[in-house]
């Protein structure tokens, strides 16, 4: 394998640092959805990581790596927001002061959720700013680190600890599938299940809505796409990340789509036959699963379930419908 920015040496250093911090969260088996699935699924689930999703790992080790006078100082994200959250919640457990960058009509439930943990918010209007320029002001101008949601090599490492948890446990998995979102999860995920399993194949998987990697993976380059109209709020990029791509290009065999109505379905199996809330994003990688997109029949199957932030009312009406 090509160098790379992150390695595997880095996925146990943050693993060593997030023990005893973040959750290591169940592998869930559900009978019902392996009939559906016609695969053995074991289903990671970071939707009872703290905070709701996997971002707290990777926000955790960030800010823990940090030198004394960049924890002084603070530190900066922007996020719309699951890891709005984790980087609130890991500032303050650590007593740094964070700022968080969010829009205007980010989910009320994550917004609250990221004031609640002490965490400074600014919101902005995305048709006139852009949350990049608002984070390179306030580095410039209180010297903070800012902290970005996957284009960071600390954040991909600790992302990828919930690959390794997996891997841990079920360390015969034929394939792993995860959501790929801006790349950092994904990433991180196959860093790790390329060192522990090197044979595996690993897939990303998004909404046919939001497919910026699955043609970027076609064309063998950096695609970019319209702003996604999806379900799956938390995988509403445009591009893949400028650190998330050459790693993910390195280490990852391919890409597959769900549409929109499957995303609903899967989060509705999810909560009817496993019992687990699930937020669109999450459930992204689980619809590929009862879908059909993984190749080949009777496989163990790996999913990240990446997180189950929505509030009830949204939840509701989505899988009613």
């Amino acid at each position: 394998m090509q160098q790379l920015s992150v390695d595997f040496a880095a996925v146990e250093a943050a693993a060593r640092r997030i023990r005893g911090i973040a959750h290591r969260t169940p592998v869930v088996r559900c009978t019902a959805l392996d009939e559906v699935a016609g695969h053995s699924l074991y289903l990671k689930c970071e939707n009872l990581q703290r905070v709701g999703a996997f971002k707290f790992r990777g926000a955790y080790n960030a800010l823990s790596s940090l030198e004394p006078g960049e924890r002084a100082r603070g530190v900066v994200a922007f996020s719309s927001g699951n890891h709005a959250q984790g980087v609130a919640l890991a500032a303050q457990l650590l007593d740094i002061r964070a700022t968080i960058i969010m829009p205007e009509n980010a989910n009320p439930l994550k917004l609250a959720a990221t004031r609640a943990y002490g965490a400074d918010v600014i919101t902005f209007d995305p048709a006139k700013q852009t949350r990049e320029e608002i984070a390179d002001r306030l580095v410039r101008d209180r010297d903070l680190s800012l902290i970005p949601p996957f284009d960071h090599d600390k954040v991909i490492a600790g992302q990828a600890t919930a690959a390794l948890e997996l891997l841990e446990e079920v360390p015969d998995l034929d394939v792993l599938v995860a959501p790929a979102g801006g790349g950092g999860l994904l990433a991180g995920s196959a860093i790790a299940a390329r060192a522990m399993r090197p044979a595996m194949t690993i897939l990303g998987s998004e909404p046919e809505a939001g497919n910026d990697w699955f043609l970027s993976w076609e064309r063998g380059e950096p695609v970019t796409i319209p702003q996604p109209q999806t379900i799956a709020d938390g995988l509403r990029l445009t591009h893949p990340g400028r650190i998330t791509w050459p790693i993910v290009r390195a280490t990852v065999d391919g890409f597959v789509t769900v549409s929109e109505l499957q995303i609903v379905d899967a989060m509705r199996m999810l909560f009817e036959r496993a019992k687990l809330v699930v937020e669109p994003a999450g459930a992204v990688p689980v619809a590929a699963a009862l879908f059909g997109k993984i190749p080949g029949p009777g496989k163990s199957v790996g999913i990240i379930i990446s997180g189950g932030n929505i509030d009830a009312r949204s939840f509701a009406s989505i899988v009613a419908s």
